[in-house]
């Protein structure tokens, strides 16, 4: 009887274990396959959208390299438009796939709850099967039996339903160990899901911004190529009228102990944008001599020696990005000011051609950031902002003969929010706008802390 009682086991056992795997390809497994078919199909779309957006910015760096007319940057501010239309079709398609890539794991998920379900039945099962055998032991069973073949019997019996149970319970930690991981999936899915919908409310108001600085454009020069070219004389010299009072007042002030000058560290502040304008522009390196798109250095630059900035030199660093770029804040830190220099005029009407939209930030680590000639600003005073924040958008504001972003490195011991008008002799256009000053040293080289 001992080994009857143990072969019934053993077969309801089988029987557990047959049912298990019918159920883990069932409707839900065929589902996630379909899914998976729609999936491939958004990408390959996505796939066809990131060429077209490459071609465009092919067209933007030709533009780039002609010489500056209404028309060009017309044709420019068009394609960056029609390239960031593109890139927002692109980031909708890939909020689709990542929505099918959820609804996916789900299937999976609920698959593998299934397949946990019907082990630990098949588990529970087994034990019951035992309970219902006679509880004498196998050298009980052994010396009972009528023969020696009865006696192996009850102990191979015995043996092979052992065996059955850890193989039972081996695949149930194996099944909920995959279950554990397609959890983790369906988290990592879901963040990246909310950065790519970020980045689809960024592109949108970059568009808005591109719209704007076209008409602004347009209004400023009355559609004549004269009168562009007349804004561009003008702008350049109410900029060497800045410079030279900006130099002046740089001057009276008490320059930064060494102390106060924090050491210079590659990676203490990031790059102020994102990882795919990085990959823009490592992709144009080979134009630009560098892989960051740094258009013009810190310092004696050659533009500088030419007689720009009153002979001081360049105090940031210039990164050529197209309008409506996302500039991003290069530590964590504080807003310790925005403004907009291009609304100071003086009693003739000429505008202060200088930093145009600028935003600062106070970091702790004793540094400030300065990113300048913002088409936009997002953030206000006293706001706290986290590395990567997106600050505002890149544009051509103040005095900028081309879009791009001036980033300033400072000692925040010695940066101050000032006009030109609070020193003696301030009488430019710039004279009532804001901006961040501070003494020589206290300009800092950014290359030396990105």
């Amino acid at each position: 009887m001992q080994v009857r009682s143990f072969g019934i086991a053993l077969i309801l056992l089988a029987l557990s274990l047959a049912f298990v795997g019918p159920f883990t390809h069932s409707v839900e497994a065929q589902a996630a396959a379909d899914i998976q078919q729609q999936i491939a199909a958004h990408n390959k779309q996505i796939a066809d959208l990131d060429a077209e957006i490459a071609a465009y910015q092919k067209q933007l760096d030709a533009l780039g390299n002609q010489h500056q007319t209404l028309a060009t940057s017309i044709k420019s501010l068009d394609t960056q438009r029609a390239q960031l239309t593109t890139k927002i079709k692109s980031l909708q398609q890939q909020i689709t796939a990542l929505n099918l890539e959820l609804k996916q794991l789900g299937y999976q998920i609920a698959d593998k709850q299934q397949s946990i379900d019907l082990n630990k039945r098949a588990v529970a099962q087994s034990l019951r099967d035992i309970a219902l055998a006679d509880n004498s032991s196998v050298v009980e069973q052994v010396f009972s039996s009528n023969n020696l073949t009865d006696a192996w019997a009850a102990v191979d019996a015995n043996v092979t339903l052992n065996q059955a149970l850890q193989g039972h319970t081996a695949q149930l930690v194996q099944v909920k160990q995959e279950l554990s991981n397609q959890q983790q999936s369906v988290n990592q899915t879901q963040a990246k899901l909310v950065t790519v919908t970020t980045d689809l409310g960024t592109q949108k108001k970059a568009v808005d911004v591109t719209v704007s600085q076209k008409s602004q454009l347009l209004a400023q020069t009355k559609s004549q190529e004269s009168s562009y070219q007349s804004l561009i004389a003008t702008k350049k010299a109410q900029q060497k009228a800045f410079e030279s009072e900006l130099t002046a007042l740089e001057g009276q002030l008490k320059s930064v102990g060494t102390a106060s000058i924090p050491h210079v560290g590659q990676g203490i502040l990031n790059w102020p944008f994102s990882a795919s304008f990085a990959q823009h522009c490592i992709a144009i390196s080979g134009v630009l001599k560098n892989n960051y798109c740094v258009t013009q250095y810190f310092g004696n630059t050659a533009f500088a020696a030419s007689g720009a900035y009153n002979g001081s030199g360049h105090n940031g660093i210039d990164i050529g990005m197209p309008i409506g770029t996302p500039v991003q804040a290069a530590l964590s830190g504080t807003v310790l000011g925005t403004g907009n220099t291009d609304l100071a005029h003086d009693a003739a009407g000429n505008q202060c051609y200088s930093f145009g939209k600028w935003v600062m930030i106070k970091h702790a680590n004793g540094l400030s950031t300065m990113y300048g000639h913002l088409s936009q600003i997002n953030v206000s005073k006293g706001q706290a902002v986290s590395t990567g924040d997106v600050l505002g958008f890149s544009g051509e504001t103040g005095y900028a003969t081309g879009p791009h972003l001036h980033f300033g490195v400072y000692a925040s011991a010695g940066v101050q929010i000032l006009t030109l008008g609070q020193f003696k002799g301030g009488a430019s256009p710039c004279a009532n706008a804001s901006m961040p000053v501070a003494p020589l040293n206290a300009y800092l080289n950014p290359t030396s802390y990105l």
